[in-house]
């Protein structure tokens, strides 16, 4: 009995030990080192959870449980003990550079306090690859909804939710850019790290590789990272980070929006096709119609998907000073929501100083608890603003 109590002490030690190993070997000490130098920026509700509680979430990472394979690892369904349904990404093996990403993830995501931004839940370090555990978001990628959506269930989508989508994605990066604690490039906007939960609300994830800009400086020197078709053209020749190469990225996720072509496609056999040159070329020859697609050109104003078109053709400029910020961006797209939601305001009783008063906020009349009406004011980089209207309530 005493051989056995050793043996089985003998392995509890050295499980401990390995589990330290994979803790520093995958930048556990590294991030306790830079959480310590932001304390109080880390969620509150984030945990580090235990390599047994994943292992049994997801019957031991089985093949049926991935939802999702990328650049930098693959991702799990899974369900906790107490029933909560988890997405846990879990990196490839890893060399110190995929480290790095899963470090600067979790740092970008403890920055971020916004309800269209994939929520992170925790992470885990005692296993031989780094594992972060997010919120499940149910329905999938952008990426599968305009493009893998049949024709049979078509009538289940509107422009009025194509709209809703782009308008919330555009508010994250807005919100990254102008509103977060220190502003955050995004780098890797595309239709696949846009999610969409039940009710099709857009949730922004993968921020691998991101990057926090220090107060002061508009662009970063770094190594050109991003995804063929959504790469800003400026960003790939200098290697010039700033703002305007996740505007440049979001223009393309517009254009997949309008016109349900992929941002590289292939037009015929063996010819390979940029949607953002093709997009420009059809404006430039007055062929909008023609790329637009033809479900959209049915269910849409075409004065709105002028708009939008024109929009889009603004983020795709070739230089970026040329670009909106996401934060115009933000705001028409809103705007043009507001109006499919509310014809009503375009009605010319809205006065021109009110509009200017109240500048970018789009404006929707609620009744509220205990009588009377409010102006509800959105305020797409931050929460909702109440404004009295009677009696001063």
């Amino acid at each position: 009995m005493g051989s056995s109590w050793l043996y089985l002490g003998y392995k509890r030690w050295k499980l401990i030990k390995l589990k330290e190993k994979f803790f520093r070997q995958n930048g556990g000490l590294m991030l306790q080192q830079q959480l310590s130098e932001r304390q109080g920026s880390t969620h509150e509700t984030a945990k580090i959870f235990t390599a047994e509680e994943l292992e049994k979430a997801t019957n031991n990472y089985n093949e049926s449980k991935i939802i999702g394979r990328g650049g930098f690892g693959t991702v799990y369904k899974g369900i906790l003990v107490d029933g909560r349904v988890i997405a846990i990404k879990k990196s490839k093996m890893v060399d110190q550079s995929q480290i790095e990403q899963f470090i600067n993830e979790v740092l970008v995501l403890s920055q971020i306090n916004h309800r269209n931004v994939v929520k992170l839940l925790g992470c885990c370090f005692e296993t031989q690859v780094p594992l972060l555990v997010y919120e499940y978001v149910t329905n999938g990628t952008l990426f599968d909804y305009i493009h893998n959506t049949t024709k049979e269930s078509r009538p289940n989508t509107s422009w009025e939710i194509h709209l809703k989508i782009a308008s919330e994605a555009a508010g994250v990066l807005s919100y990254l850019h102008s509103a977060a604690s220190v502003p955050i490039i995004h780098r890797d906007v595309k239709s696949t790290n846009i999610l969409l939960d039940e009710n099709l609300t857009a949730k922004v994830s993968d921020f691998g590789a991101s990057r926090l800009v220090p107060l002061g400086q508009v662009q970063l020197s770094t190594m050109v990272q991003g995804t063929m078709g959504y790469l800003d053209p400026e960003y790939l020749q200098t290697s010039q980070l700033t703002e305007k190469s996740d505007v440049y990225s979001f223009g393309v996720v517009l254009v997949e929006l309008l016109t349900r072509k992929k941002a590289v496609f292939f037009d015929k056999p063996g010819e390979q096709i940029n949607l953002a040159m093709y997009f420009l070329s059809a404006l430039k020859d007055d062929r909008l119609l023609q790329v637009l697609d033809d479900w959209i050109v049915t269910e849409a104003n075409i004065e709105q998907l002028k708009e939008v078109s024109i929009l889009a053709k603004r983020c795709l400029r070739v230089k970026g000073e040329e670009r909106p910020t996401m934060q115009e961006v933000a705001m028409e797209l809103e705007g043009l929501r507001r109006m499919v939601l509310h014809p009503w305001v375009n009605d010319e009783s809205i006065s021109e100083e009110t509009q200017h008063l109240l500048g970018g906020i789009s404006l929707e009349t609620i009744s509220y608890e205990g009588g009377g009406d409010s102006v509800l004011g959105y305020d797409t980089m931050r929460n909702h603003v109440v404004l009295p209207v009677n009696g001063g309530r």
